[in-house]
């Protein structure tokens, strides 16, 4: 990943966050950091859970999780699985926790080198950490906090 104009990205990260995550965590975590993570079960003191079984609920879908810097779709989940069965695998993973028929491939890359997930604007993600039933992408929630955008 190549040096840009905001660490690893083109830009800070979006002002107005979701899941009530913290904006400079968020802008440490997904632009100027290749290793390290949110600590375990930082989701769990945020409205994430709250908010997703809410728009699950709601409207039947799964929920888009957007890019904290660009607002690109990263990944839409639950998919093939419930609601209750993306939520426990985070928690007990630490992390929001999806699958490859999650991931937004358009807008996600997997570094072969060091299993380093990242977005195509340079956001750090956080990483795959494959088990007996594949691949599995543990995110950090504060770099996919994003809001949409038509950029």
């Amino acid at each position: 990943m190549s040096q840009k104009e905001h660490g690893t990205t083109s830009s800070p990260v979006q002002p107005d966050l979701r899941y009530g995550v913290s904006n400079k965590l968020a802008d440490k975590i997904s632009s100027y950091n290749r290793v390290f993570a949110e600590m375990g079960g930082y989701f769990e003191g945020t409205t994430f859970e709250k908010d997703v079984r809410d728009i699950v609920a709601s409207t039947g879908n799964p929920v888009t999780f957007y890019d904290s810097v660009s607002g690109k779709p990263l990944f839409v989940a639950p998919k093939g699985r419930s609601v209750d069965e993306f939520i426990e695998e985070s928690k007990i993973h630490g992390w929001p926790s999806f699958r490859d028929d999650e991931v937004v491939w358009e807008s996600v890359r997997v570094l072969r080198s060091s299993g380093e997930t990242v977005s195509i604007a340079g956001t750090h993600l956080g990483h795959n950490l494959p088990d007996r039933s594949g691949n599995r992408y543990c995110i950090n929630l504060v770099s996919i906090a994003g809001n949409p955008t038509s950029q």
